[in-house]
């Protein structure tokens, strides 16, 4: 960037009086010892060559005169010679101003203020550098007592087992499923023993599966599904209830009050026997209370005797959907028929 050009001076009023200039006194010469050359005839010696003068006297009545450069110090910033490349002037300024000697409180005010910029300098990176370490040593200990304090909490007695509720029941007593699993009781929640849990709930037949719920901080929740009863197998014993999978729920000497005898070559374990159970846990509850009697001889022919005596011929396990329609639309037009056979639910046949 261009210097800008000193100013002119202000011009001077002709009615103002002229400066006074005065010349600096001069030290007295002595006088020149004998044998001394002469002067020669260009005219007396300068003052400044007289060997007698004091070189200091000589220094502060003519330094300004005496072309000696300044002796700058290495650690005083001097701004080199490219920062004023395309400056015009600059040398024409440089040649008018004097030279200035750097005295030494200068040199030490500057050397002093670089160390103090170069201190502060150092303490600013170190500090943002410890700042930084200490955040992350901050977060990574909260983040530690964290995890510690949650484990340490989940498995003392704040988070301890007091209450078991069992869900989902119908057939089955709560109430002893809850007595079974009263050893769980002052166990902490992670500590929770399933294999002992499964063990107990295995001794209930109308357990189909079940699932454990934790609601801190004291109670321990069992869903329970139970088994979906089809019908008695009649036997030597009396009658036993079984469910679609054939697994033997209760044996009574007397028929279940609202459940259908089964009468199915096989047995339970035969694809007669799993027909007939798929078919009788897809029905409506409408149609299914009123069936007595579930026969099959094979899976393709299933059919369901209701309590009034009449007959559904069902057949397969497909199209049951359109079978259920087929039915419904039947013993609504047809209510005294002793029969319908759905097995073709696009070609329904009323006996």
């Amino acid at each position: 960037m261009r210097r800008p050009s000193p100013l002119p001076p202000p011009a001077r009023s002709t009615d103002a009086p002229e400066p006074v200039v005065r010349e600096p006194e001069r030290m007295p010469v002595a006088p020149r010892r004998e044998g001394a050359p002469a002067a020669s005839a260009a005219g007396p010696a300068p003052a400044d060559a007289n060997p007698t003068e004091p070189i200091e006297q000589v220094w502060h009545l003519r330094g300004r005169d005496i072309g000696v450069a300044p002796i700058i110090p290495f650690d005083v910033p001097v701004r080199s010679a490219e920062a004023h490349a395309g400056e015009a002037g600059d040398e024409a300024e440089s040649e008018s101003e004097p030279g200035r000697r750097w005295t030494a409180r200068e040199v030490w005010a500057a050397a002093r203020g670089r160390r103090r910029a170069l201190r502060r300098e150092v303490r600013r990176f170190t500090a943002r550098q410890r700042r930084r370490r200490r955040i992350w040593l901050a977060t990574g200990a909260a983040v530690v007592a964290l995890v510690l304090g949650s484990i340490a909490a989940a498995y003392s007695p704040l988070f301890s087992v007091e209450r078991i509720t069992v869900v989902g029941t119908s057939g089955l007593d709560a109430a002893a499923v809850s007595t079974v699993l009263s050893g769980q009781l002052g166990t902490p929640m992670p500590l929770v023993d399933e294999s002992a849990i499964k063990a107990e709930l295995v001794r209930f037949p109308l357990v189909e599966s079940y699932s454990l719920e934790a609601r801190p901080p004291h109670e321990l929740i069992v869903r329970i599904v139970e088994r979906t009863p089809i019908g008695a197998v009649p036997g030597d014993a009396g009658y036993t209830l079984v469910d679609a999978a054939g697994v033997a729920l209760s044996t009574t000497p007397e028929p279940p009050a609202g459940t259908p005898l089964l009468e199915i070559q096989g047995g339970p374990g035969s694809a007669a026997f799993e027909a007939a159970g798929q078919i009788f846990r897809s029905l409506p509850e409408s149609l299914r209370s009123q069936i007595a009697t579930i026969s099959a001889t094979t899976p393709n022919d299933v059919t369901l005797t209701l309590s009034d005596s009449r007959a559904i011929v069902w057949g397969g396990t497909s199209d049951t959907g359109e079978k259920i329609r087929a039915v419904d639309r039947l013993m609504s037009v047809r209510p005294d028929a002793a029969a319908y056979d759905v097995s073709s639910p696009l070609a329904a046949v009323v006996r």
